[in-house]
């Protein structure tokens, strides 16, 4: 491509654009406004391509970057890590600058990634980090190119899973990982779908192949091929990858046949990018405005009569509203006892632990009956926070119940809503309705504080210098024993009643999140039936305009 066909193409594209973002301004299409505003700064910033690596959490993301940069860069464990999304890039000295939410920026050293990027290091993003941007020297063969770490997809355990989710939109090149133990699962499938809205370069990355056997990866991969071909009906190249065994073969292979083209070839690429979200974006927009024309083209009567068949009573918002509120009590009842089941089965064993660690330590302790009760409460509170802090930690998945059934209840509320509202319309106006942006976002509440119970019911020790040490110490060394069991069931109760409340509240969040997009798509389709009158031309031409512009760039496409 010359240089005055790429500017040529860019031109198109913008002008393309700004016909889009007329016609959305006009006949008020909220659901578009997000990849408009996206493709806008393509356009404006001309920015590296995002190589972004994609997927469900735990299917070695960072692994796989860390392998690709020959070091550790990145923070990886065996529960998911990363919370915020992380750009790496070439730069002539390493370096690391974290920009927060409210546009400050803070330059940090490297091994001080984990406290910004890591649940970890900063859970629930505590620190309101936007993104984190990386320049290493040993990118320097992949200029115009940057990696991209970000959130796993599809898990109610992960922090910040919306972070990645409105992301989406903005990716250039996506690598999605699968790991071989799990391969291809639904939220895969839904995520390569979505993704083919956004770019046209969509690879498919098959991690830890160590645990197959060469037969067992053969047949992996050829169940894959024909699951995309059947789901997606299309092709996507699939690049295998591992830690353990051949790890340079498989890198250079990935290095050679993505990475460098996409940097060799980086210009092309870009414009073949921008073009791919600009008439997805325009398909999706007529899409819109022939429901506003055929909506255009009735009577005021007759308008009235489709406006009712579409959103029929099945479709009412005060009937959906209705629904949700009722998957959000029946789940947020169930929150407490879900997770006493669980926790009441750790009660014993974590008893025991501190007994017996009891036991240990108590010989140790030195002084009257005032300095033994402080060591006392000081140790209770130090062990009893390690344990529930590492309950909290470890067993946390068990607690997600309840957010897991409301999360799939919304979302099956949600798709009925969808296909019943576009059988409607293909039904009434014979269109089909266009893929929407919306989703359920799911975060993970944040981990609960530890509260100590009193040694003493009233203040006894306070007596220490009536108390011979010599003849008691035993006794009350059985007192503080006895105390461990009370202790463990009242703050197992507290750590319940705490994830309660940050579950529940999280339940609530995301009924609000889908009575909105139910509440959005109703007010965009009366919208479009209602501002249509009277425009028939202007929508008819807007149409056009946008088919042909559409055309122009598909025939930039081809060639």
């Amino acid at each position: 491509m010359t240089e005055a066909t790429d500017k040529q193409s860019l031109l198109k594209a913008q002008a393309l654009l700004f016909r889009i973002r007329d016609a959305c301004n006009r006949l008020h299409i909220p659901s578009l406004k997000q990849r408009i505003d996206i493709c806008s700064s393509l356009l404006d910033e001309n920015r590296p391509i995002d190589a972004a690596i994609l997927g469900q959490f735990k299917a070695g993301k960072s692994s796989f970057i860390n392998s690709l940069l020959g070091k550790p860069i990145l923070p990886t464990g065996v529960v998911p890590v990363t919370t915020v999304i992380t750009r790496l890039q070439y730069g002539p000295v390493e370096r690391a600058m974290v920009t927060h939410f409210d546009g400050s920026r803070l330059e940090i050293p490297l091994d001080a990634l984990p406290d910004f990027i890591s649940e970890a290091g900063n859970p629930d993003n505590v620190k309101n980090v936007e993104v984190v941007d990386i320049e290493l020297p040993v990118l320097e063969d992949c200029p115009g190119l940057r990696l991209v770490d970000t959130p796993g997809m599809g898990s109610v355990f992960k922090t910040h899973m919306k972070v990645a989710q409105e992301w989406l939109p903005e990716v250039g090149a996506a690598i999605v990982a699968v790991s071989s133990d799990r391969p291809l699962s639904e939220n895969d499938l839904d995520l390569i779908r979505e993704l083919t809205r956004h770019t046209p370069n969509v690879i498919l990355l098959l991690t830890k192949v160590d645990l197959l056997l060469p037969d067992q990866r053969t047949e992996v991969v050829q169940f894959l091929e024909k699951t995309l071909e059947k789901e997606l009906a299309r092709k996507l190249p699939i690049f295998l990858f591992s830690t353990r065994v051949d790890t340079d073969r498989y890198l250079r292979r990935i290095e050679m046949e993505i990475l460098l083209r996409l940097s060799l070839y980086r210009d092309i690429e870009f414009g073949n990018i921008l073009r791919h979200k600009v008439r997805s974006l325009a398909s999706s927009c007529i899409n819109y405005l022939e429901i506003a024309l055929k909506g255009a083209l009735q009577a005021d009567c007759e308008r009235d009569e489709i406006r009712r068949r579409i959103l029929d009573e099945r479709l009412s918002l005060t009937v959906i509203q209705e629904d949700l509120m009722l998957i959000t009590r029946e789940n947020s009842r169930q929150t407490r006892t879900f997770i006493m089941q669980h926790l009441g089965r750790l009660e014993q064993p974590l008893r025991e632990k501190l007994e017996e660690n009891l036991r240990r330590d108590l010989p140790r302790w030195k002084g009257n009956l005032w300095r033994l009760t402080r060591q006392y409460e000081e140790w209770l509170a130090e062990n009893m926070t390690v344990a529930l802090e590492q309950i909290s930690k470890t067993e946390n998945r068990h607690f997600l119940g309840t957010l897991k059934k409301a999360n799939g209840s919304f979302d099956r509320t949600l798709s009925s809503f969808r296909a019943l509202l576009g059988k409607n319309i293909e039904t009434v106006l014979g269109l089909r309705l266009a893929e929407a942006d919306w989703r359920i976002e799911v975060n993970e509440p944040g981990h609960p504080d530890v509260g100590i119970t009193r040694v003493f019911d009233f203040h006894f020790d306070l007596l220490w210098f009536l108390i011979p040490m010599l003849l008691f110490r035993k006794l009350f060394e059985k007192h503080f024993l006895s105390l461990i069991p009370r202790s463990v069931e009242m703050n197992l109760s507290r750590l319940g009643a705490q994830w309660e409340g940050r579950i529940n509240a999280t339940i609530e969040e995301m009924r609000k999140q889908a009575a909105e997009y139910v509440r959005d798509e109703i007010a965009t389709i009366e919208s479009l039936l209602a501002s249509s009158h009277g425009k028939t031309a202007e929508i008819e031409k807007l149409i056009e305009i946008l088919k042909t512009q559409r055309a122009g760039m598909d025939r930039e496409g081809g060639r």
